[in-house]
């Protein structure tokens, strides 16, 4: 039985919008995968502040690439199509590049993804503790310095990790939506690391 409106966990939306993400033949389509993300919004803000840095970067660089898509909706149905006209451009490397958006989107999203698995993987950890980690695991070799430290600031006002748990459950099972948020959404982020590699853009830094 689907969750109606209202009811669920936090994740619910998000899990239920995945299906779409795939045309029938399998490729990666624009509308669809950034509105799973748009979706996943309400989860980083039960994080409140430690978060806040997170949600912007995360907005900014949903805004750019649906800006993009809204301007042409047909031509750029197919997710990696914008991308794939600023390597043939080359602007793609540009701060303000659709590319670069995509790229930082997906990093945002592994880092959140290998968050929940260490909430699901480690109930004897700290909130501070399990975002840490994920840090080290996903964002902090792409940061500098600056980004860095900011990031390390803001970890430590992480939330209580009970009263957390009990925002985004809802009414629903929590522990299994995201279990199924952590099995279901990397291989989406896979191909886009995977495209981004192709193109030669998976590694760029930040300052």
């Amino acid at each position: 039985m689907e969750p109606s409106a209202g009811q669920g966990t936090v994740f619910a939306p998000s899990l239920e919008g995945m299906k779409h993400v795939r045309s029938d033949n399998g490729e990666m389509l624009t509308k669809p995968f950034l509105d799973v993300c748009k979706l996943i919004l309400p989860v980083i803000d039960k994080f409140g502040a430690a978060m806040a840095l997170v949600k912007s970067d995360i907005g900014g660089n949903i805004t750019r690439l649906e800006t993009k898509y809204l301007s042409d909706p047909s031509k750029y149905n197919q997710f990696y199509t914008m991308v794939q006209e600023e390597v043939d451009a080359k602007t793609a490397k540009g701060s303000s590049s659709c590319a670069n958006g995509l790229l930082w989107l997906t990093r945002a999203m592994d880092f959140l993804v290998e968050l929940f698995r260490n909430l699901l993987a480690h109930p004897d950890w700290t909130m501070s503790q399990a975002c840490t980690d994920s840090y080290g695991k996903t964002l902090k070799k792409f940061h500098g310095w600056l980004a860095s430290s900011s990031f390390t600031i803001a970890m430590k006002l992480a939330p209580d990790r009970k009263k957390f748990m009990e925002v985004i459950a809802g009414t629903g099972d929590v522990a299994a939506d995201m279990e199924e948020f952590c099995t279901t959404f990397p291989p989406f982020l896979e191909e886009n690391h995977k495209f981004l590699a192709s193109v030669g853009l998976d590694d760029m830094k930040a300052s």
